[in-house]
């Protein structure tokens, strides 16, 4: 799906997240959107004669339920009239460079050609500075996974939005969790839509200095020549034999000596006629250096940003769209559990039969693998199974609130998963007999809660984020809007 739909199918989920005591949107709500989505979309199909797919069925039942909310509350209209981020500035920033270019020379003498001219030498060291940046940055994961976790991406990703007032608090926790969930979902799109820019005006800002530096050479006689209070003449015929090595291989330009050098310094009987030379040097090597790999790179940002706004790339496989999915028939899913130190007894094995049916549709199924013993090598517990086979929709390893997790038992568990796992794990730990033995008791509350951030700090340290169920009322937390997914490397 394009990003359009995409932003709206997020935007649904966040709300039917939000709204779990169905303020917003009715059980029959939900189930007709569903039914008038499938109608709509086998419709489409027949009519182009394609197939029926998740994306359109998801697409079609995101624009009922958005339709039914703006009916409903009006001022929830303005939502669907955000603007897609701050595409007209991003338009208008490398027009702005290319002036800026063009307009540079009004801070030199517009009548020279200095050979160690601050503006040329720094936009060509500052380019050659961010190549360099930009190739460390690749060896820096930890810090590129958090790229994206700002407010200036946010403000790109959504431009400026202000929510609603006088919005249902369900609605409005919805919205708020929307945000962050977009900003988070499109925070590649918004990484090149960025990049095509900066590369872009970079690009332009140099070519409009080049063009003004030829522009006016037409109208003026430019002379050439250098003065330093540092630097002598074999210095800066290094460093300016350096520079401008690219253009003379590729261009085949004139070099110089530093006998040509020493002639051109400013005071020296030098001769006004000598900046065309210099000229091009300049922007020969301004374009081979900046023009023509910033170009490069802008089109590679543009053709990645058009790749992902045509084709957004959706998970589809999380528990909350696989459900949906199941409106339009197919294989029923099925939910693998593979306990840990935990016996089950009859009530919590039909919570977990209920759980599977909220998290894959009514027609999921359950698959119980054998319960690993505590202290069982992974590896042994888990010699004859793969994570990665066909046979489930969703596995889940299975965790008791009671117990305390234990970095060598637990921790090495869920690390042996994750690393196997190409399609993630789900990790559920079950509250409810920790909530039977100190729920009743004072302070029970505080010691519930402070367990429960223990496991949820343990299990993100170990890279798979825990939900907690209630096996004995699995219908208290709607898992199948919060169920994560641990993210393999």
């Amino acid at each position: 799906m394009n990003e359009q739909a995409a932003r709206d199918v997020v935007l649904v989920h966040a709300i039917e997240t939000a709204d779990r005591k169905l303020d917003i949107l009715s059980e029959y709500d939900r189930m007709d959107a569903s039914r008038s989505a499938k109608e709509l979309a086998h419709w489409q199909a027949s009519h182009s004669c394609s197939e029926v797919t998740a994306d359109d069925f998801l697409q079609q039942r995101a624009g009922q339920i958005l339709k039914r909310i703006a009916e409903r509350f009006p001022s929830f209209a303005l939502v669907l009239k955000w603007p897609a981020g701050l595409n007209l500035l991003l338009t208008a920033l490398p027009v702005a460079a290319l002036l800026a270019g063009m307009l540079m020379d009004r801070i030199t003498d517009p009548h020279r050609v200095d050979l160690l001219s601050a503006p040329l030498l720094l936009i060509i060291g500052w380019n050659l500075l961010v190549y360099t940046g930009m190739l460390v940055w690749r060896w820096l994961p930890s810090t590129r996974s958090r790229r994206f976790d700002t407010g200036l991406t946010r403000l790109h990703s959504l431009g400026r939005t202000r929510l609603p007032s006088k919005l249902p608090q369900a609605l409005a926790t919805g919205l708020v969790a929307f945000l962050a969930e977009w900003t988070r979902l499109s925070g590649k799109l918004t990484s090149a839509r960025l990049a095509r820019t900066v590369h872009a005006g970079a690009a332009l800002f140099a070519g409009g200095a080049v063009l003004s530096l030829y522009a006016r050479g037409y109208v003026a006689q430019y002379s050439a020549g250098w003065e330093s209070t540092f630097l002598d003449a074999s210095q800066v015929h290094a460093l300016l034999s350096g520079l401008f090595r690219p253009a003379v291989l590729v261009f085949h330009l004139q070099g110089f000596s530093i006998a040509d050098i020493e002639a051109l310094r400013f005071g020296q009987a030098t001769s006004p006629t000598g900046g065309a030379r210099w000229v091009h040097l300049y922007g020969a090597t301004m374009l081979l250096l900046v023009v023509l790999p910033r170009a490069l790179l802008a089109t590679i940002a543009h053709l990645r940003t058009k790749k992902w706004t045509r084709n957004f790339p959706l998970d589809l496989q999380q528990p909350y769209f696989r459900k949906l999915v199941k409106a339009l028939g197919g294989v029923p899913g099925t939910l693998r559990v593979l306990p840990y130190s935990f016996a089950l007894d009859e009530e919590r094995d039909k919570g977990l039969n209920r759980l599977a049916t909220l998290l894959l549709g009514e027609q999921a199924r359950l698959m119980f693998r054998a319960t690993i013993a505590y202290g069982e090598e992974p590896a042994d517990a888990l010699r004859y199974f793969s994570p990665n086979d066909g046979d489930a929709t969703l596995t889940a390893v299975l965790f008791n609130l009671a117990a305390t997790p234990e970095k060598e038992n637990h921790g090495a568990l869920l690390d042996f998963l994750v690393h196997e796992s190409a399609r993630g794990i789900a990790v559920l730990v079950d509250e409810s007999g920790y909530l039977e033995r100190v729920g009743t008791h004072a302070g029970g509350a505080a010691r519930m809660t402070e367990r429960m951030a223990l496991w949820q700090q343990f299990c993100s340290f170990h890279k798979a984020p825990a939900s907690f169920v209630n096996l004995l009322k699995p219908d208290a937390q709607p898992l199948e809007h919060g169920l994560t997914l641990s993210a393999t490397a």
